[in-house]
């Protein structure tokens, strides 16, 4: 019962503040930069971070020293729950996001992706998929990093799954470093295949050092980079678990 009322606030909470943004953020995209929306995105970000607060979640970021606020990334990152995107909005740097199609189909979430001008990648269409890479890439000339779940999809298990080619194949292409990201503990604070939230839980997120692409070729160095970038994930990963077990057992 705890546990249901205790979902029934965060997502109170979550859809009275979508309410307030939504015209909010229209305001601003009213008077931003066409066609980057700069002011935009960096608002939608900001309610991600806003709604991170509203739960009972205790957020844990390292490695922000790898992060050069100067310089462009395509950053990649382990995808466990819908909590990773609020979780990510604590980067701060100025991003705009790789998302399915059907994100972009919620009522008001998915107004305010366009708003932002995130991406929207239809998965069952090769055609699709490569028309939002080259908005992507167009977006990294324009000095905006752009986020990518290289698998895909939330892990039903936690652990990483497959990544996909294209992200790395556009990081070789447009010559920016890869930056990738460890998420872990949002499978738990919120489940895939739930609308409840756990109680208080802790959930990190790590920004590992960058993977520079320089002297890459993007048809033989693209599955290289991926594997490359995802055994990092997966090493770091594990490390963290160890530590938190050994934390949990002193």
């Amino acid at each position: 019962m705890i546990r249901f009322f205790r979902s029934l606030w965060i997502w109170t909470a979550s859809v009275l503040l979508v309410l307030f943004w939504l015209p909010l953020l229209a305001l601003i995209w009213l008077f931003d930069e066409k066609p980057d929306l700069r002011r935009t995105g960096f608002w939608l970000r900001r309610l991600g971070r806003i709604v991170g607060r509203v739960t009972p979640w205790i957020i844990h970021i390292e490695g922000q020293e790898n992060l050069d606020p100067n310089q462009v990334y395509l950053i990649v990152s382990n995808h466990q729950s819908l909590a990773d995107i609020p979780l990510i909005c604590y980067l701060k740097t100025d991003t705009k996001w790789l998302a399915k199609a059907e994100l972009f189909k919620v009522p008001l979430f998915g107004q305010m992706l366009q708003l932002a001008g995130d991406v929207a990648v239809e998965r069952t269409s090769p055609t699709q998929a490569a028309r939002a890479l080259l908005r992507c890439g167009k977006y990294l000339r324009q000095r905006f990093s752009v986020v990518f779940f290289p698998e895909g999809g939330r892990s039903t298990t936690g652990e990483v799954l497959p990544f996909n080619e294209g992200a790395f194949q556009l990081a070789i292409r447009e010559q920016v470093p890869v930056l990738p990201l460890v998420v872990d503990g949002t499978s738990r604070a919120l489940p895939r295949s739930s609308f409840f939230f756990s109680e208080s839980s802790e959930i990190w997120l790590k920004v590992l050092p960058p993977v520079p692409v320089a002297g890459l070729d993007v048809k033989r160095g693209g599955a290289a980079l991926r594997d490359q970038v995802r055994q990092s994930i997966v090493d770091e990963l594990a490390r963290l678990r160890q530590d938190h077990a050994v934390l949990r057992n002193l």
